[in-house]
């Protein structure tokens, strides 16, 4: 990945992602995005897939953990 690539916004505002930063992060053709507002910036986050996600929770310790029926209304 350069240093500084770059992408113009499109007359129907789309942005095509450069081919380094693609092929640096393994982003295929559908994979979904989240824009963050961060200040004055935007934050592109890819958004995982379940299988991404799967095991991730693998060892944590429920004690203590509250769900919305414990907080008092």
């Amino acid at each position: 990945m350069a240093p500084r690539d770059t992408t113009t916004l499109s007359s129907k505002f789309q942005i095509s992602i450069p081919k380094s930063v693609r092929t640096a992060r393994h982003w295929q053709p559908g994979q979904m995005f989240a824009f963050v507002p961060k200040g004055e910036s935007m934050l592109l986050v890819p958004v995982p897939g379940r299988e991404e996600l799967a095991g991730i929770a693998r060892g944590a310790n429920p004690e203590g953990y509250r769900d919305r029926e414990d907080v008092a209304g």
